[in-house]
């Protein structure tokens, strides 16, 4: 195989930086033939495994800790959680009646509630990673450019659901969103002739802050791919070079 067998070993290609493309077809790729071709000369199969390994590792950890960060999903205008869309009719309403502010403090409130929540995602991942047998190695190497990201998204989403609601909802109560969802919520409905209406802002934000997780750590193992600095040790030159 030459050497080129880095361009298929991250997470996600060109598709990647666009959230709405990307997530509802994150698991296209997952059912493409198993390729049997041997590794690089050069480099054993335990090599080409432990390189994708710490390329996933990587991109992980720069991109949990950028999105655990103050502001990491608030001034990220890619993953930044807004309004869900059954609600946007309370956030047209509530502005042209001069409180928009409610809508803002709803707004940051989710985001800061996703934020908090980004690190609960690390240790999910980490196993999913270990548990890479070498076909599933080689299915992310030679699949197609999502190959990677349906593998965390099969093999963790669901776990990142149960995980991130609690942290979500505890978060939101901290943070004031759920308040602010309620003085919002309340605001709009008292509005004479509007259907009244009440969506759920817990399942919205976690399901939100997953999509934003994946974009962003799709972002840094793009990163890995496309640009040579990126690749920080010996062994990632040696398999992504």
């Amino acid at each position: 195989m030459k050497k080129t067998i880095y361009l298929a070993a991250v997470m996600i290609a060109g598709n990647a930086l666009n959230p709405s493309a990307q997530i509802p077809n994150i698991k296209k790729g997952i059912d493409k033939a198993i390729v049997t071709r041997t590794p690089a000369t050069g480099l054993t199969e335990e090599e080409v495994g432990n390189g994708l390994k710490e390329a996933l590792n990587n991109g992980i950890e720069k991109g949990v800790s950028q999105l655990s960060k103050a502001d990491g999903y608030f001034k990220d205008t890619q993953i930044k959680l807004l309004m869900p869309d059954e609600a946007k009719q309370i956030e047209e309403k509530l502005r042209k009646v001069g409180q928009g502010q409610k809508v803002d403090d709803v707004i940051l409130s989710m985001n800061r509630a996703a934020e908090d929540a980004a690190n609960a995602s690390k240790e999910l991942f980490v196993t999913a990673i270990k548990n890479l047998t070498l076909k599933d190695v080689m299915n992310i190497l030679h699949g197609s450019d999502d190959a990677a990201t349906a593998y965390l998204s099969t093999n963790t989403r669901a776990q990142l659901v149960e995980k991130f609601k609690p942290i979500i909802k505890a978060s939101l109560d901290k943070v004031g969103a759920t308040r602010h969802w309620e003085t919002m919520i309340t605001a709009y409905n008292k509005i004479p002739l509007v259907q009244k209406i009440n969506p759920d802002l817990v399942d919205y934000a976690t399901n939100k802050a997953i999509d934003g997780l994946f974009i962003q750590i799709a972002k840094e193992e793009l990163a890995i791919r496309k640009n040579p600095a990126a690749r920080v040790s010996d062994l990632l030159k040696k398999v992504f070079g």
